[in-house]
């Protein structure tokens, strides 16, 4: 890995292709070690010119087969696995740098660019809320100094590189979601990063494919703090047993938010208005903070209580806290409450799913019902559970009718699943419905809603729900007019 901050001109438009070399451990083989670098891209597809290109191998793509496009398109330098023939060698042509393994040179790179830096970073992550914590985080932050996040989700061994890579001198935070998929990843990332605050927001059962069960995902989680340095803060859901357990048997010191007394900081006076969000007050040491959000559900109060723990231990006032909360207003497919005529609430919560987030969504959409609304649900199936899909779905429609959902409907290859536990839970026949298109979900929706009735829609991002969220908006807002 790259050795401490040293003076150099980390910027582009002014970095060479030379300085670069040690920092990603390669050697320069060819071409023009002086360019100067405007910027670096892994995609030919958006290169520009005087970019730094990183030839990086996919599953489904080998980013050496696109290196001539991408001089082509103007790159100034190249960055090759060793032994990789590709057809550039001019003395006078784009530099070529030459390393092990062009994925680990990429987040060498952004590591030693983090460096040079002077900055604080904070780094999220978890099963459920991580990017709505992210997001409510840097809007915090933003108000005091200019801040870096990442857009998207480019939290993983790419897109997270990438994002500190966009980092320039006017930058003085930064708050970074970081995604796992597999044992290592968050740990990687936070040898990439080296936050000065970490933060875990649960542990649940998502992409299980990965680690296995839910203690794998927990340890994979807390790589955060085992590779955390020892001058940074770590935070965690003190309300998460699980989190808080397995986080005790490592010898680091950490700090916790939730609802629970013995939390350092906690929400308390909770009081929920529907669809106009959340009030609380933040407690920490001798502050009793009143904050107010604008989102829904207790998954957000959670949410926002997360990011305040963040940006305490990142010094920030709590003038800013509650400014900074209060203008959050949700991110499109996480949750994202929408008014229709009638009274109609359609709750978008598409982006993704799994069984912890699910019964997050769950249990926030029967809250913002008081008893006094229908609640109708839509479910695509959730992805990358593994062994789990089975239970996880016969569990998912189960929970739909815990929460004593009116109708369900389901969609996809574990619908089927979804189907069988609403109505081994007691859900009436005629009120769960196996759909086998966004179109069919929609007009089935669209045909029973009445007014003043909630709908949720959540499913794993490749089910594609967002479309049935949209053929709804138009219908009904269609019929309206």
């Amino acid at each position: 890995m790259p050795g401490p901050r040293i003076e150099m001109t980390a910027d582009w438009g002014k970095i060479s292709a030379r300085e670069i070399v040690q920092p990603m451990g390669g050697e320069l083989v060819s071409g023009r070690a002086g360019s100067i670098l405007t910027g670096i891209s892994t995609d030919s597809r958006k290169m520009e010119p005087g970019r730094l290109f990183v030839a990086l191998k996919g599953e489904r793509y080998d980013g050496h087969d696109f290196v001539e496009k991408a001089v082509e398109g103007g790159a100034s330098a190249v960055v090759i696995e060793e032994g990789r023939g590709i057809g550039i060698s001019e003395d006078n042509g784009p530099a070529v740098i030459a390393v092990p393994d062009t994925l680990n040179a990429l987040g060498n790179l952004a590591s030693w660019w983090r460096h040079q830096h002077d900055l604080t970073l904070a780094a999220v992550t978890g099963s459920a809320g991580k990017t709505t914590t992210k997001e409510m985080t840097a809007g915090i932050l933003a108000l005091g100094a200019e801040t870096l996040k990442n857009e998207g989700n480019l939290n993983n061994l790419i897109g997270l590189p990438l994002t500190l890579l966009q980092l320039e001198r006017g930058h003085d935070k930064a708050v970074l979601e970081m995604g796992m998929n597999r044992p290592g990843e968050i740990g990687r990332l936070t040898e990439i990063a080296d936050p000065d605050v970490g933060l875990i927001t649960n542990v649940g059962r998502a992409h299980l494919e990965g680690v296995g069960d839910l203690m794998g995902v927990a340890r994979a989680k807390l790589e955060l703090l085992e590779k955390m340095s020892g001058r940074s803060q770590f935070i965690i859901n003190g309300d998460d047993d699980l989190l808080k357990e397995e986080a005790s048997r490592i010898k680091r010191g950490f700090i916790t938010y939730g609802l629970g007394q013995d939390n350092v900081i906690r929400a308390d006076g909770i009081r929920s208005m529907g669809k106009e969000g959340i009030s609380f007050n933040i407690l920490y040491q001798d502050n009793c903070v009143p904050v107010r959000i604008k989102v829904p559900g207790l998954h957000n109060l959670f949410n926002a209580l997360a990011a305040a723990a963040v940006a305490i231990c990142m010094k920030e006032s709590f003038e800013n806290i509650v400014s900074g909360l209060s203008r959050f207003e949700g991110i499109q497919g996480r949750f994202m409450s929408v008014s229709l005529p009638g009274g109609i609430i359609l709750v978008d919560d598409t982006y993704n799913s799994n069984p912890f987030s699910l019964k997050a969504a769950l249990d926030s959409v029967k809250e913002m019902a008081g008893g006094k609304m229908r609640l109708i649900v839509g479910l695509g199936e959730m992805m990358e559970i593994g062994d789990e899909a089975i239970p996880a779905h016969l569990e998912a429609g189960a929970m739909a009718a815990e929460i004593g959902a009116s109708y369900l409907f389901v969609m996809g290859e574990h619908g089927r699943e979804m189907l069988t536990g609403a109505l081994e839970k007691g859900f009436s026949r005629g009120r769960v419905v196996e759909t086998r298109s966004h179109q069919e979900m929609a007009q089935k929706i669209e045909e029973i809603a009445e007014k003043d009735d909630l709908i949720l829609l959540k499913g794993s991002r490749m089910t594609g729900l967002e479309k049935v969220s949209e053929i709804l908006k138009k219908r009904i807002q269609g019929n309206a007019e």
